[in-house]
């Protein structure tokens, strides 16, 4: 008499039907539906003994179930990704949704898109645009101001300073003098033209002058010692002036015994300058 072969759990007869094996036991294909069958983490049915089982670090899914959560595209011998929530991505679709976001538009950036970062922040280049005028930025020249971006030629008529000269936009660079904005290659000595920026120089009736174009062109000369009296620049900032004529206050002297006289009592005596004592002993 031949040994008997059952169903591990219903006892019903296996010989000449069809069974599975499952950790050693032996069993009906009902009895594995309903008993043994994984459980489809996709769609929480069982997979039973026709159906074919993908598994994955102890997770399991029928074939047509093991798709894209995204773009449901099916995964059945394709590289995959497990993510959040145990839902199975494609490699495509990982890549668009770990891709930044634009700062404009809000849409992925994918790989090969042509974009603009500034600050930890990323942009489409189409959606790189001025704040005023709206036109594309792109990879072009800006200026950031809060939240907000300039073209050059809105940030010039928005907000740069006017040159006190020229009444253009100072872009960059530049000096104030006597809290007017001015272009360095605009605050320029009157006569001989080169640049004052960081050198020495002085107002006259709104123009200025170069150290030396001063002393040459505009400075009075001193009816002392015939030098240009350049106050301001050096010794002999205080200058003395009588009738038409001036001084150095250091060449306003005694003709006869060179007693400086800037401030002190002096006499006029044929033209030349005397203490109040020398005269008497002319």
């Amino acid at each position: 008499m031949s040994e008997r072969f059952d169903c591990y759990y219903c006892r019903d007869p296996l010989q000449g039907k069809k069974y599975v094996q499952k950790e050693g036991r032996h069993c009906c294909v009902k009895c594995f539906d309903k008993i043994c069958a994984n459980t489809c983490i996709e769609c929480k049915k069982p997979i039973g003994a026709d159906s074919k089982e993908l598994h994955f670090k102890n997770r399991y899914w029928h074939d047509n179930c093991f798709r894209c959560f995204k773009c449901y595209t099916s995964l059945v011998n394709e590289p995959f990704m497990l993510r959040e929530n145990n839902k199975v991505w494609c490699s495509n679709c990982t890549a668009t949704e770990d891709a930044p976001r634009c700062k404009g538009c809000f849409k992925h950036i994918i790989a090969g898109d042509q974009n603009v970062e500034y600050k930890k922040m990323v942009w489409h280049k189409d959606c790189f645009t001025c704040s005023q005028c709206k036109q594309v930025i792109g990879s072009g020249s800006f200026f950031p101001k809060g939240d907000d971006f300039y073209c050059v030629s809105c940030h010039e008529h928005k907000f740069a300073k006017t040159c006190a000269k020229c009444k253009n936009p100072i872009t960059s660079g530049g000096l104030t003098y006597q809290e007017k904005p001015w272009h360095s290659e605009c605050f320029i000595c009157s006569n001989c033209k080169k640049q004052l920026g960081g050198k020495r120089f002085t107002a006259v009736e709104d123009e200025f002058y170069c150290v030396d174009c001063y002393k040459e062109c505009v400075a009075k000369k001193c009816a002392g010692c015939k030098n240009p009296i350049t106050a301001g620049f050096g010794r002999g900032t205080s200058v003395v002036n009588y009738e038409d004529e001036s001084w150095h206050d250091y060449c306003f002297k005694c003709t006869k015994c060179a007693r400086a006289l800037a401030n002190k009592r002096f006499v006029c005596h044929n033209g030349k300058i005397y203490c109040a004592e020398c005269p008497k002993r002319l």
